[in-house]
């Protein structure tokens, strides 16, 4: 990672780590529930997806203090995520970023009803921003419900789970991770442009981008679930072969998988540049997500 990238995601990660107490300290709530949101939401991770939406952002807009709220709630939103996927109807996981998981760590109905609580709440908190216009609060929701619902992130891991234990095709693969991983990349970046004032056509082939970037994402996560550091990655190597699970190396072989992301690369990047925003830190993420070691 190049200097001035590892400045830009340390300096927005310790951003949105911050306004995470403003939004989930002082709320009303049971305490217990409230440790349990907090528990999974501070566990740490990458940020990944809010600091994109700000990258996206800072391509077209300037006051980035308007585009906060939204990463938060998006971070929310994956982190709901991940509760539910832990679980032992799902994944069935005990670590997660190093850490017990949240159903080894309270118990399963905390855990279900915690990451409810995110889900919900992160709507709220968009709803409720007064840096943003009625219209932009309706388009943010309806882009987050999209996908992180049926016909977005839970539709991809309903599909992910009914290609367990069965060979798959290229196509059905990316099928799958456009849904489960790259929707929220999508409004990710999507969102963060349109509130930066992206026009039509920028945000069409920033579209396409968000396209290739989640599989980029999902090609990588793929590998280094084979060929990566159990101490860097906070769970155990080989969990996706373990649950059975169709991955691009399972498919096309490491050395295929890694081809297969080179080209998903540079399909991103003439994307980007189209958009008008090869200059951006979108540009530099994009080398980020596919070379990252954990």
């Amino acid at each position: 990672m190049n200097a001035n990238l590892s400045e830009y995601i340390t300096k927005y990660k310790a951003k949105i780590e911050n306004e995470f107490d403003h939004y989930l300290r002082n709320l009303n709530m049971h305490s217990r529930l409230k440790e349990s949101m907090l528990y999974s939401l501070e566990a740490g991770g990458k940020r990944l997806r809010p600091i994109l939406m700000i990258a996206s952002y800072e391509a077209y807009g300037q006051q980035v203090e308007k585009v906060l709220s939204s990463a938060i709630a998006l971070e929310m939103i994956h982190t709901y995520s991940l509760i539910h996927d832990d679980l032992p109807a799902m994944d069935n996981d005990d670590l997660r970023r190093g850490k017990p998981t949240n159903h080894k760590m309270f118990d399963e109905a905390t855990a279900i009803l915690a990451g409810d609580a995110l889900l919900t709440y992160s709507f709220e908190i968009i709803a409720n921003d007064p840096l943003l216009t009625a219209e932009e609060k309706v388009n943010l929701i309806k882009m987050l419900a999209s996908s992180s619902g049926p016909s977005g992130m839970v539709g991809g891991q309903f599909l992910d789970m009914e290609a367990e234990n069965r060979p798959i095709s290229l196509e059905e693969m990316e099928r799958i991770h456009a849904l489960k991983t790259g929707e929220l990349v999508r409004t990710a970046i999507l969102s963060g442009a349109m509130l930066g004032k992206a026009t039509k056509e920028q945000l069409e082939h920033l579209t396409t981008f968000a396209y290739y970037l989640g599989l980029i994402f999902q090609v990588q996560d793929d590998i280094l679930d084979v060929t990566g550091d159990e101490e860097k990655l906070g769970k155990p190597v080989g969990s996706d072969e373990d649950n059975q699970k169709s991955t691009y190396p399972k498919l096309l072989g490491i050395d295929g998988a890694i081809k297969q992301k080179e080209t998903y690369a540079e399909k991103a990047k003439e994307a980007l540049q189209k958009a008008g925003a090869a200059s951006s830190a979108l540009m530099d993420l994009t080398d980020y997500f596919s070379n990252r070691d954990h």
